[in-house]
This record gives C-alpha cells, sequence and structure tokens, in this order.
C-alpha cells in the first residue's frame, strides 16, 4: 500500500488520464481502484479468455472476431443464379475413390466458383442455367458450393425413392387399384 501511494505522488498525470473514463461511467469503481492501486491493462491479445469481474470493470470486454464464412461468395444470401461454365469430374481425396462431377459456375454476381452436382447422373452442360446453394464437398478440396437439382435447367434425380425433397424428385405415383 505505502509503494502504490508513492507512485501516486510521483506520477499523478500518468494515474489521472487512466482513471478518467471509469470515473464518468462508475463512481465506485473509479473509488475501488483509487485504493487498490491501477494495473495497466493488458493488449487484447495478451489477455486471457476468461476474465474476473474486476479486470472486465476495469478494462471491458473484448469483441469477438466474426467467423469466416463457409460460402464466402452467396454472402449471406442462401441461393443464386448462375451459368455454367465448364462442367467435369474430379478425384475425391484420400483415402476415397471414384470420380466426383462438378461445374464452373458463373454467378450473377460476376464471380466464378467451382459447385458439386449431387446425386446419380445429370443433364447440365455448358450454358445451363443452374441455382447454387452453400454447402462443401466433404471429399473434394476447395469445393464449397452445391448445384440444386430440380431448379432452373438442373433436372431432379429420376429414380429416386428416399431423401427426394433433397434431389428434385417428385413421389411416384400410386399404382391404381
Amino acid at each position: 500500500m505505502p509503494v502504490q501511494l508513492l507512485r501516486r505522488l510521483v506520477r499523478p498525470s500518468l494515474f489521472a488520464q487512466a482513471q478518467a473514463p471509469l470515473a464518468a461511467v462508475r463512481p465506485s469503481v473509479a473509488l475501488h481502484n483509487a485504493f487498490t492501486g491501477l494495473s495497466l491493462a493488458p493488449t487484447p491479445a495478451s489477455r486471457a479468455n476468461k476474465c474476473t469481474l474486476i479486470q472486465v470493470l476495469r478494462q471491458g470486454r473484448i469483441q469477438q472476431r466474426a467467423r469466416k464464412l463457409r460460402s464466402p461468395q452467396l454472402a449471406n444470401r442462401p441461393e443464386l443464379k448462375g451459368v455454367c461454365l465448364k462442367v467435369g469430374t474430379t478425384k475425391p481425396k484420400k483415402p476415397n475413390s471414384g470420380e466426383r462431377k462438378i461445374a464452373r459456375v458463373r454467378l450473377s454476381t460476376g464471380k466464378v466458383i467451382t459447385a458439386y452436382i449431387p446425386g446419380e447422373g445429370h443433364n447440365v452442360q455448358q450454358h445451363s442455367v443452374v441455382m447454387v446453394r452453400g454447402g462443401r464437398a466433404q471429399d473434394c478440396p476447395g469445393v464449397k458450393y452445391h448445384l440444386v437439382r430440380g431448379a432452373l435447367d438442373l433436372g431432379g434425380v429420376g429414380s429416386r425413392i428416399t431423401s427426394r425433397s433433397k434431389y428434385g424428385t417428385k413421389k411416384p405415383k400410386a399404382a391404381a387399384a
């Protein structure tokens, strides 16, 4: 306590600057700090994840960084229209094997992306107008978008029985008795 008092007498201007904003907001905090002494606030990078109540009252909270978007070209839109530039296949990452169908698409915003074509078979070709939604293809590096089946020029999967809504397939007609 005597050391802190001496510090205040030697350099009062430093303490007055640091205490001024707190006194205006919470007089009780300023009063508390007058008796406990000033601890210089750490930089945000060096601050621990969990703060004590006193640390929060003295220094305030640090705003969290915004999360990185999973589908950056859509930018808070559920889906976008685009035109296919090229349709092809790619090999998946290890340990999977096979051919994954992908398309290069120019979105209506002018950006060019790579999108995965889900389901068995497709009728997409160059210049087809397609609907693009977010969602990455887990085993294809760099593919962060899916094409929507059954929308615009891309047809649904023909012989689909389960999960039909994901693949743009109508319910099969019941057999007439």
